[in-house]
């Protein structure tokens, strides 16, 4: 039975892929949602093979599964706002424009992943034209990297003149508004264009082997922070600095790229070891009274 006393906090809805270290993807996604106080849903569109030092196979979700995934969830639950990461190729792409025709979201966030850290493609070329021609018109913001940002435009870009050039351009192309973020430029900066106004977002250069899943936790963080009525700039801002300090506290799990601690505020420390909660219910022997 549901409790009418606890008000039940945003439901957001990540379209990803499965990470099997849980650094990136859809279990990045949740984790930052529970991070901001919001309650995470999620549609698989691909399980990936990987580890923190790379993506050795990818096995995309059919189209048709990927649609039920989303209309079981969407006949179930009222949803604030939508992240959209990796699609894996161009069915699914179609299938997550069909999805957010027929529903009308008020804050889809878009990042438009096409490879991994690594190399490894994660969008086929027909899911990278859909998203160009299509799925970006249907997004509130757009959050691709450089990389993803000269694919999607034809542009090439050197420095900040570029990103907002780019920017522009894809906004031209049919983007409501666009983060393209700078991480890896030689003066790392993110550029937020809206249709009307360029806002730069300068940070300190972070160690690139801190940095796995910083993609997906910005964008889940930006959708936390739209649903939560923050305006667009606001949301880019306050999303960002929760990444950076998420990125500052990494810890290492794996031997590749470590990732973020996405509960960072909560500063959880582990259990001593050793020690365990002893059940109440009396069935564990730990429980029972001892023996006189």
């Amino acid at each position: 039975m549901s409790n009418p006393t606890n008000a039940a906090p945003p439901i957001l809805l990540s379209i990803a892929g499965f990470d099997p270290s849980c650094g990136a993807g859809t279990a990045a996604d949740l984790k930052t949602f529970a991070a901001h106080g919001c309650y995470g849903v999620a549609a698989i569109t691909a399980l990936t093979v990987q580890n923190t030092q790379s993506v050795e196979d990818v096995h995309n979700t059919p189209a048709a599964t990927l649609r039920a995934q989303l209309e079981v969830l969407a006949r179930d639950v009222e949803i604030a706002a939508v992240k959209i990461g990796m699609l894996g190729n161009r069915g699914n792409a179609v299938v997550v424009g069909e999805f957010l025709d027929a529903h009308k979201f008020a804050h889809v966030v878009l990042d438009p992943l096409m490879k991994s850290s690594t190399g490894t493609e994660l969008l086929d070329a027909g899911g990278v034209k859909y998203i160009a021609t299509e799925l970006m018109k249907r997004a509130s913001v757009v959050t691709p990297n450089v990389a993803e940002a000269e694919i999607l435009t034809g542009l090439a870009i050197k420095e900040l003149a570029d990103m907002e050039a780019a920017a522009r351009k894809l906004v031209e192309m049919g983007a409501r508004a666009v983060i393209i973020k700078g991480g890896h430029m030689e003066r790392p900066v993110d550029v937020l264009f809206d249709g009307n106004e360029v806002v730069t977002l300068g940070s300190d250069r972070v160690k690139i082997e801190n940095t796995h899943g910083t993609g997906c936790t910005f964008a889940s963080a930006l959708a936390a922070q739209l649903a939560a009525g923050r305006p667009f700039s606001e949301a880019a801002m306050l999303a960002k600095a929760y990444v950076t300090k998420a990125i500052e506290k990494s810890y290492p799990v794996g031997k590749g790229r470590l990732p973020l601690d996405h509960f960072y505020r909560l500063k959880i420390e582990p259990p001593a070891r050793g020690l365990h909660e002893v059940p109440q219910h009396g069935m564990h022997p730990a429980a029972e009274p001892a023996a006189h």
